[in-house]
Formats: structure tokens, sequence, C-alpha cells
């Protein structure tokens, strides 16, 4: 017998992987499952808009005939894919709460440690993230169509893509944000700077021309923000079409924030790293 013969094989096996990403999101389903309180508040906020504020602004606000739809629409029927968005950019902050408090003192500075590339751990993770995100967002819809809020029904089908990409975009960036957090008291300084700006200077709640006609430089803002094109992707893709810009720029700023959030949980040179060597 060779002496080659008694090296093991280096890395893992695919069946290995799958065990292992399996394990990361049954504990994020399962997590989800025992917060009922996490999901209850998921849906509080859009159906608030849905409910009280769509009521008002009907009445003041009309939406003229813009893509993708056919007709004029009733308010409600155009903030309901900004109230998806709503729902996965909540999802992906609180997926980033938990992610400081994990990292600290739960289950993911265990599996930080693991033999696993960090990579795939933390694709996992942002996996079963966006997995719980998608679920959420169809009980939001079944919701609004009881609400008489009726896409076409292969809309139903054909959105699914469009809330993984911008599921997974959302919740990377609130991966790389957990990287920057050390504490979970500034994780409220996160939800009054980063996510309330995004939601308010979007699409999610009044069409772009609108916002142009009061302010140009609000309109400049909303047209650079990310979250409007997570919110016309799915918009769209509701209505099933495709809006092609929202879709280059959701997949490119999902690789940037993805690749960003990598990068920041390398213990070799992220941002936790250098962190951990100035509290030294």
């Amino acid at each position: 017998m060779t002496s080659h013969e008694h090296i093991p094989p280096r890395g893992f096996r695919t069946g290995q992987y799958m065990i292992c990403l399996r394990g990361i999101i049954w504990r994020e389903a399962l997590r989800f499952l025992q917060q009922r309180g996490r999901f209850v508040s998921a849906l509080v906020r859009p159906l608030v808009w849905l409910f009280i504020f769509a009521a008002g602004f009907r009445q003041i606000l009309g939406v003229s005939i813009i893509p993708p739809y056919q007709t004029y629409v009733l308010y409600e029927v155009y903030v309901t894919p900004g109230l998806i968005a709503m729902i996965q950019l909540f999802n992906g902050m609180q997926s980033s709460l938990s992610m400081v408090y994990d990292r600290e003192m739960g289950h993911m500075r265990m599996l930080l440690v693991s033999p696993f590339p960090r990579w795939f751990l933390l694709s996992g993770r942002l996996l079963a993230s966006t997995v719980v995100s998608i679920l959420q967002a169809y009980v939001f819809l079944a919701i609004a169509w009881a609400w008489e809020i009726e896409p076409p029904l292969p809309g139903y089908i054909t959105v699914l893509p469009a809330l993984a990409l911008s599921g997974v975009m959302l919740g990377a960036m609130g991966m790389l944000l957990s990287s920057m957090i050390r504490q979970l008291e500034n994780f409220a300084g996160v939800m009054n700077f980063v996510i309330f700006p995004m939601f308010f200077a979007s699409s999610a709640l009044y069409p772009l021309w609108l916002v142009q006609q009061s302010s140009p430089v609000v309109h400049l803002i909303c047209r650079i923000n990310p979250f409007t094109y997570a919110v016309e992707l799915i918009r769209f893709a509701l209505y099933v079409e495709v809006d092609w810009l929202s879709l280059a720029v959701v997949m490119g700023i999902t690789v940037v924030f993805t690749t960003g959030a990598i990068l920041a949980y390398d213990p070799a040179r992220g941002l936790i790293a250098r962190r951990s060597g100035g509290d030294a």
C-alpha cells in the first residue's frame, strides 16, 4: 500500500454541502415559525399602508396609465408591489439583526468556524433568509387578493424569480450592514438612516413622474436608489412583463452586495478582522 493512499480526500462532497445547506435553511425556517411575532410584524406594516393609507390616497392621488398597467389603476393596486418589496427589505434587515446577535453569542458564531467555506455558509444563510421573505410576500399577495387586488394569474408564477432576486439583493445588503454593526443597540440607527430613506425615496409609494414634478432632486435620489429597481422588477413581473433595466440593475447590485458581504466576513481581510484587531 503506497503512502498517498492514507491521505484523506480534500474538500467536501456535493452531498455534504447539501446537508449543510439544508440544515441552515431548516434552522432559519424553524426560527421563523417559532417567532410568530416576526411573521405578524412583517405583515402589519404593509397591511397598514394597504388598508388605511391607500384608502385615503385613493381620493387624492390618481395613477395614470403607465407600464406595466394597461389602464388607470387604483392607488392600492399601484402600491402593492412596493409593499411586497417593503416586506423583503425589512426581512433583510431583520436577518442582519439576527446576524449581529448570532455572530456574538449564537448559532452563527459556531457556524463561521466550521470547516465549510465561509462564502458557502454566508450564501446558505442568505438563501434561507430569501426563502422566508418569499413566503411572507405570497401571504401578503393572498391577503391583497382578498382585498380585490388581482393581478393576472400567471403573474403569481412570473413574480417568483423577481422575488428571489430582489430578496437576495436586500438580504445581501443587510448582511453587509451586519458586518459593520458591533452592538445590537446600533441597529436602531440603521433603521432610521438606511431602511426608511430607501423605502420612501423610491417608486414604492408614488410614480416617479409625480415625484419629478414635485422635486427633481428627490427624483434623482429615487433614480439612484437600488430599492426603486427592486420595486419595478416585482411590479413588471407581477403583470407578466420584464423591466430589463431593473433586472440588470438588481443583478449588478446583488453581485456587489454579496461580494462585499463575503469579503467583510472574511477573517483575514474583512471588516470583522480589522475591527477585532483594533479591539485587541
